[in-house]
């Protein structure tokens, strides 16, 4: 059961964000809500009629690798894809100097919750190419730009990361890949591991973008370099030449998001591959970082997409489904009567509408830090870099726990895969792990984000959470704070820090997650009687903004309780203990 939720979402972009906050920017300023609404509609659309019918055949069937080396995807994959690109969806963040749209950040978040939702095995690779486009956008020369994005937004080239190596997952200065010099390129020798989309049949060529060391490099992350490795060599004219010496030697098999395959790359088998440096040598990680913030962001998204499908899945079940009697209610009603039931799916609802309209959020702060100017670009760009290990971190980690929820409305059945509850839960649970762990975005938001400025950034989100909070959320707000002054000055040591990093993620997720309901809440308040909205819908939100309070936000309090007491008592475990 796919829903693409576009009724919500014009919601929280109209009145929860504002349109306001991204038409008084100079490239935004014609975004009205006749063009918002038709790229939503629209949106939508394709992602009910195109993108999700290929979802249960790319779970079932999944990518199938051979042995000449190349990959299948699933049936229907690459008919969606090309849909996409001729649909002009695949462009709609890039420039419009490389062939793009250029459409605010805020609207891509929102087709990408769709597509996410409708399939997340199928929607990764537009995922990974708009992060390789918003890396070469960043960082590229001018010739690098017009050579390899216009084909990217067309759709008909995409994009991948290499990073990881198979003795270096997260420590990438242990990294090994060797770019040698050879002209006006380099050749790059070496094996890359879990490459989402690194071999496929959807596309006519493939742009990775590769961490390597060249000779002489100093040793550790200050000596990685970053190189574009096209599968196929590119001609002075755009045409394709030559295959290059980079090949997938397999994709893994998964647990989850099996539509997608999962490279091995093996580079150099021969002369090597040829690739071209991007930015200064040895910056390869900021440049590489400037993918994976965009893509970090993009994964808090798919956090949100996957809760909405799985409440979706299990609103239909429980909608259907006859199993005794609710207490109080005629025989024959529906599951959906059970008051537990009504919990699960009540709680669901609530914790995807604050989701969403926290992730418009963010995706306006990143917009307002690129396009304003003087002081209030600064904010935003400071805003835009807090909120997005926030996003990434509470939105994946609620994600399994929401389509848990979602095998539970199933009982029994959820545990089937016929039912389709269980993809759901599988594909959610890759969200914490890749582009960067829960922990590595804990820490970052612990040691990067608020001890480096002492808490300058995070106490300037609070303010804006107290201001119009009512008396629930200001407690809320109020543990936060508590919890944030003993970090900074409760002489923690740098071990017991990260010990309550992702309890501090959590709950400054909670509270930003309640700060956007009670926004949600107040906006349908205000427009009741206004006509624009269905009565019901309106009441539906007060209901589950009031349902996010009760059920959601008191954990800010019992996670500020546990950074308070309990970073102590995780480092006083001897790690030979855990093993008796």
């Amino acid at each position: 059961m796919f829903n693409a939720d576009e009724n919500d979402i014009r919601f929280a972009i109209r009145h929860v964000i504002g349109l306001d906050a991204i038409t008084d920017l100079e490239p935004f300023k014609d975004y009205g809500e006749d063009i918002c609404d038709a790229v939503i509609s629209e949106a939508a659309r394709v992602a009910t009629e195109i993108v999700a019918p290929v979802n249960h055949s790319g779970d079932t069937t999944g990518s199938k690798w051979h042995s000449d080396n190349t990959v299948t995807t699933p049936e229907g994959f690459k008919e969606a894809f090309k849909a996409l690109g001729e649909g002009g969806w695949t462009g709609i963040g890039t420039a419009e100097e490389y062939g793009g749209q250029n459409m605010p950040e805020l609207l891509c978040a929102a087709v990408r919750e769709m597509w996410h939702s409708a399939n997340m095995g199928f929607a990764l690779c537009h995922l990974l190419t708009e992060g390789l486009i918003h890396a070469l956008q960043t960082s590229a020369s001018e010739e690098q730009k017009q050579m390899f994005i216009p084909p990217m937004a067309e759709g008909r080239w995409t994009g991948t990361m290499n990073l990881t190596e198979g003795h270096a997952g997260t420590d990438l200065a242990s990294i090994r890949s060797q770019a040698t010099p050879d002209g006006d390129h380099y050749r790059i020798k070496g094996q890359k591991i879990f490459i989402t989309y690194g071999e496929h049949d959807m596309s006519e060529n493939i742009v990775h973008l590769v961490l390597a060391r060249t000779p002489n490099a100093p040793e550790g992350v200050k000596g990685i370099s970053v190189f574009i490795v096209p599968k196929y060599l590119v001609n002075e004219d755009g045409s394709l030449g030559e295959r290059n010496d980079v090949k997938c030697v397999s994709i893994e098999h998964k647990m989850g998001i099996n539509g997608s395959p999962t490279a091995v790359l093996q580079y150099g088998e021969n002369e090597g591959a040829i690739g071209y440096m991007v930015g200064p040598e040895n910056n390869g990680l900021q440049v590489m970082f400037n993918m994976m913030n965009h893509a970090r962001f993009g994964v808090g998204i798919q956090g949100l997409s996957i809760s909405n499908r799985a409440y979706h899945q299990a609103l239909s079940y429980a909608q259907e489904r006859k199993q005794g009697t609710p207490l109080d209610r005629a025989d024959g009603d529906a599951i959906i009567h059970h008051p537990d039931v009504m919990r699960l799916l009540a709680t669901m609802r609530a914790e995807i509408e604050a989701m969403r309209s926290l992730a418009l959020y963010g995706a306006t702060a990143l917009d307002r830090g690129h396009y304003d100017t003087g002081e209030s670009k600064a904010h935003w760009q400071s805003r835009s870099e807090l909120m997005v290990p926030i996003i990434k971190g509470w939105m994946t980690e609620r994600s399994v726990d929401i389509a848990s929820d979602g095998v539970q409305v199933h009982g029994g059945m959820g545990f089937i895969e016929e039912t389709g509850a269980a993809q759901h839960m599988r594909d959610a649970r890759i969200l914490p792990i890749y582009e960067g762990t829960t922990a590595i975005q804990a820490n970052d938001l612990v040691f990067r984000k608020t001890m480096r400025d002492q808490g300058v950034a995070v106490r300037s989100l609070l303010e804006d959470i107290r201001t119009g909070a009512d008396d629930t959320l200001n407690a809320a707000a109020d543990d936060a704070e508590q919890a944030l002054d003993y970090i900074l000055t409760g002489g923690l040591s740098t071990r017991e820090a990260a010990a309550v990093s992702v309890p501090y993620l959590m709950m400054l997720g909670h509270l930003a997650g309640g700060w956007m309901a009670l926004k949600n809440k107040i906006a349908a308040e205000d427009q009741k009687g206004s006509g624009d909205w269905d009565d019901a819908f309106l009441d539906a939100k007060i209901a589950h903004a009031n349902v996010f309070a009760a059920h959601s936000l008191p954990r800010v309090k019992s996670l500020s309780q546990t950074i308070l007491s309990g970073s102590k008592s995780i480092e006083a475990v001897d790690p030979k203990w855990l093993v008796a």
